[in-house]
């Protein structure tokens, strides 16, 4: 089984990460080199988050081994287990190999290129590719331009921030500049600017998500969210359309002024192809008119002009088609909570839709997930589920918060991590080493990923389920992701203690540390920040708790669902309206299809037969009229 751990790993997060790709983003119309950048981001950083436990098995199994190499072994001993001596150290020492034991030297390797390709991938690479997705320009030359001229200034701030950096090293007495100080300088750089915005998301994760679970088991609170989400979304929608009505005026007036024979006709029709098929009918090309632009003084939109308009033309066509899906998956979710806030008095215990599901379902899961079994889930089972899971989660939250309160503690050990692993390192179990380090991690990453993909910045940054994300959200999120997931392990390592500028301790570290290297040559990084810093979880989790950035939203105008607000209650109310017309109107439909089905039913067979004899009688018509002329 050796190495067969981390190749079946890596096979997994691959799927993993294009399964979650293919949900947010669109193969068939973003650009291929989008995708591969945001698939090879979200990749590596699911993969250091998986293969992580298995590291932190093969350093204890080393550990073992060098302290078995240097002591003599204990007698009378008798050793069982499940696991076979991996060296030829006395047999009485209790070493087991773990079954998913990696061989020393490739994992430093494995780090190493992981860790230094993400690292290219969020600093240099993705910022240009967001530019570049996000221009206007309508030849690579002009997108190229665009984009390292707006990350100037970005990577002169990096540039800065590593030069203070240096100074400070130079100007130190007691340190001397090295090529694996430069590196390590480099590394604390990148993992100071994570750890900050690390914590954030954190402390916003770790209350959010028990309390959504908690919120998701009370169907009243559902439903009078989603009827406040219907009234904001139907505000965005019709602004949304506004824009894109404003957007296809000005492209009107460009194809009007630029006929077929200026030089700028191809950009015009560039932007044209852009545009949703129903206004491209509309405007067309004017072909008719075949007057030579240079013999009028008419004035003409400039090169730099129509490279605006092409990017407005871009955002406003993918956000009205965004709030248009959105707005069909909201109906859906409405109608479906109405439904099961009807069934919940149901007698006859068997769920009963309003609307079917206009896709067809599968027979199988309609044969086991048959009405009676959805009524049973959905009204009395899913809530008792969602509590129980939701203070499971809770109690993770709060093992979290004290951990990384108290991991600095070695004497005695307080964190609650570092007291699991070094139980079980004491038996060498490795299988509940690896699922208390996946577990423990894999809840890390949850917390801080969700709110990765919870957070919106305006209309600028939205991860939209559905296919609806564009190209510059997904580069985005892409960035974040490989900017979190390195501080977000070394916390994990610290709240371990495997992690040696944490315990202190002469051992040999893990691999992922080592490439890491020694933060020693920033003491006040290594000693203060990394050591104090996350001690702010507990604020940021008392804010959470009690709403507060939501409070601050909602008085900057920027309406935020909140019970006990005023505002909140007039866009419940409005929200409901909206789902109770668009459910009359759907009814509507329904009834008029069903109508014509009947009258098609009851009246299509007799008016096929009238239809046939209809056309008997005139076949002998026609056949004795040419008969009679063939007499005459």
């Amino acid at each position: 089984m050796s190495g067969a751990a981390l190749g079946l790993e890596i096979v997994f997060v691959f799927f993993l990460a294009l399964f979650l790709l293919h949900r947010y983003g669109d193969f068939k119309k973003q650009h291929r080199l989008v995708i591969v950048g945001t698939l090879l981001a979200w990749y590596l950083c699911f993969l250091i988050v998986f293969i992580l436990p298995l590291d932190v098995s093969t350093t204890i199994y080393n550990r073992c081994k060098h302290a078995a190499a240097n002591s003599s072994p204990p007698e009378n001993s008798n050793i069982t287990g499940i696991y076979a001596a991996a060296t030829p150290v006395p047999s009485q020492y209790p070493c087991f190999m773990p079954w998913s034991y990696i061989p020393d030297g490739i994992m430093p390797i494995f780090w190493r290129v992981v860790y230094w390709t993400s690292q290219f991938l969020t600093w240099i690479l993705l910022p240009f590719m967001q530019s570049y997705a996000r221009s206007g320009g309508f030849s690579i030359t002009g997108k190229i331009k665009t984009a390292l001229i707006e990350n100037a200034i970005y990577y002169g701030t990096y540039l800065l921030i590593f030069g203070a950096f240096l100074i400070y090293v130079a100007v130190n007495p007691h340190l001397h500049l090295e090529w694996n100080q430069l590196q390590t300088i480099g590394i604390a750089a990148a993992n100071t600017w994570g750890l900050f915005l690390l914590v954030l998301l954190l402390g916003y994760g770790l209350v959010e998500i028990p309390r959504s679970y908690w919120n998701g088991a009370k169907r009243g609170y559902l439903l009078m969210k989603t009827y406040f989400k219907a009234a904001k979304l139907m505000t965005e929608k019709a602004d949304a359309e506004e824009t894109l009505e404003d957007v296809m005026e000005e492209v009107r007036k460009v194809n009007e002024s630029i006929k077929y024979n200026h030089p700028l006709r191809k950009c015009v029709d560039t932007i044209l192809k852009k545009c949703p098929t129903e206004y491209q009918e509309k405007m067309g090309r004017n072909m008719d008119d075949y007057e030579d632009f240079d013999e009028k003084h008419n004035t003409y939109p400039s090169e730099k002009s129509l490279v605006k308009l092409h990017k407005q033309v871009i955002y406003s066509v993918q956000r009205h088609r965004r709030t248009q899906v959105q707005w069909r998956i909201l109906l859906e979710q409405a109608f479906y909570l109405e439904d099961v806030a009807k069934n919940e008095t149901s007698a006859t215990r068997q769920f009963v839709h309003t609307f079917q599901s206009p896709e067809p379902e599968n027979k199988f899961i309609q044969y086991f997930y048959n009405p009676t079994v959805e009524w049973y889930w959905e009204c009395l089972l899913r809530p008792w589920f969602y509590r129980i899971l939701a203070m499971v989660l809770s109690v993770f939250s709060v093992i979290v918060v004290w951990s990384e309160c108290t991991f600095f503690s070695t004497t005695p050990v307080l964190s609650l991590f570092a007291v699991f692993i070094q139980l079980a390192e004491k038996t060498y179990n490795y299988i509940y080493i690896e699922i208390a380090c996946f577990l423990s991690i894999f809840f890390l990453s949850i917390c801080v990923y969700s709110t990765v993909f919870r957070i919106r910045v305006f209309n600028y940054y939205y991860l939209a389920s559905h296919h609806q994300t564009d190209a510059y959200s997904l580069l985005f999120s892409g960035m974040l992701f490989c900017r979190l997931t390195p501080p977000l392990c070394l916390n994990f390592l610290g709240l371990t203690h495997m992690d040696s500028s944490i315990s202190h301790q002469n051992t040999q570290p893990t691999a992922y540390t080592s490439i890491m290297g020694s933060m020693k040559v920033l003491s006040f990084i290594a000693d203060g920040f990394y050591i104090y810093y996350p001690m702010l979880v507990v604020i940021l989790c008392i804010a959470t708790y009690f709403s507060l950035g939501t409070r601050c939203l909602n008085l900057l105008g920027f309406q935020q669902f909140m019970g006990d607000n005023d505002m909140t209650s007039d866009l419940v109310d409005e929200g409901k309206e909206l789902i109770r017309r668009e459910k009359r109107k759907r009814q509507r439909q329904e009834e008029g299809e069903n109508r014509r089905r009947e009258w098609k039913e009851r009246y299509g067979h007799s008016r096929e037969d009238s239809t046939r004899n209809r056309n008997v009688h005139v076949d002998s018509k026609e056949s004795s009229l040419s008969d009679l002329s063939t007499t005459r």
